[in-house]
């Protein structure tokens, strides 16, 4: 029955693909029908329940995998009290969705990953209360953290640092598990949220924009979610690795080219709950510059902050070399070119 199952969902994702008007994304490109078939047909790749709408991208890889060769695609669900840096840390998975500078953090912690490209630009709003009126106005504020190396202040830190400010001093970190309920019970000033907390926020109306990475420089001009692989995967199977890239960047030519139908898929797919949340989630997030915006750069670019405020040792040219392999971006931007 399983069997059979999984059949109709493919044959309703192929049928709704080409209405959609991506018939062409599905198929697999001559370059690729030249290389050799992928070294093994598994791989595990993240999921958090009714969270990470920006991951759309690799949520709709799953069935593009199977045209790649796939006969084994499982979504992980970790554990939740821990940054899913950890589940491919512990080998959890084989292949991790994440904001730049938490890769730059692992590496420099000598986590053996090799980030392989970007997937999307924008996602993320810094969110304040009535007090705050623009990030000079957080020194002496109180500040929202999961916890202290969680994205929620590392990259409110670096913002903070880019301007000017002491993040350590200057700041007051307030730590919150359940950040949209806390911001609304004033519990803190200002918070780096993520969809859906955002679209949940401005629904209610809580709450303003202080800096959207979508279109506020710098952060806008560097990817803030990048795919990342575990070294032994990459090491020993380079075609599959590869292979998956090539589903996850597809994916985010759909998201892009049709986010209806996308969002559609990650509702029915059971990755998240809200279509409408989905639909906006992917509507503002750029999708479209995975061949354009320079990966290497977007790493260099976080690394440097980060040394340059102490969350790391490692040089930004160390990052690079011990932690990136864009070998199979370069392939993939030539056999996908738009």
């Amino acid at each position: 029955m399983q069997i059979i199952q999984n059949f109709q969902n493919r044959r309703r994702f192929l049928a709704g693909l080409t209405a959609a008007g991506g018939a062409g994304i599905i198929g697999t490109s001559t370059s690729a029908w030249a290389e050799a078939p992928p070294e093994t047909t598994s791989v595990r790749l993240p999921r958090w329940i009714d969270g990470a709408y920006c991951w759309a991208g690799m949520y709709l890889a799953g069935e593009l995998l199977k045209a790649e060769g796939f006969t084994d695609v499982r979504y992980v669900q970790g554990d939740e009290k821990v940054d899913q840096a950890v589940w491919i840390a512990r080998g959890d998975t084989d292949f991790s969705m994440n904001y730049a500078p938490v890769h730059v953090a692992s590496i420099d912690a000598g986590v053996p990953i090799k980030v392989l490209g970007g997937l999307h630009s924008g996602c993320l709003e810094l969110i304040a209360n009535d007090s705050v009126e623009g990030i000079p106005d957080l020194k002496g504020k109180r500040v929202g953290m999961h916890d202290i190396d969680a994205p929620s202040r590392v990259l409110v830190a670096l913002m903070a640092a880019y301007i000017g400010l002491d993040p350590n001093n200057d700041i007051e970190w307030v730590q919150e598990s359940k950040p949209v309920e806390a911001f609304a019970k004033g519990k803190f000033d200002a918070y780096l949220f993520t969809p859906p907390e955002t679209q949940q926020l401005r629904a209610k109306k809580i709450g303003h924009t202080l800096l959207n990475t979508t279109v506020d420089r710098p952060w806008s001009q560097h990817f803030c979610c990048m795919t990342s692989a575990a070294a032994d995967y990459v090491n020993k199977y380079p075609v599959a690795t590869k292979r998956v890239l090539r589903a996850i960047v597809k994916g985010a030519d759909l998201c892009a080219s049709n986010p209806a139908w996308s969002a559609g898929q990650m509702v029915e797919r059971g990755f998240v709950d809200s279509y409408e949340y989905a639909l906006q989630t992917l509507s503002d997030t750029r999708y479209d510059v995975w061949r354009d915006y320079d990966a290497e750069a977007s790493m260099r670019f976080y690394a440097l902050r980060m040394q340059e405020t102490g969350m790391i040792k490692s040089s930004p040219q160390q990052i690079i070399a011990d932690g990136t392999d864009w070998r199979f971006l370069d392939e993939l931007k030539r056999e996908l070119k738009t």
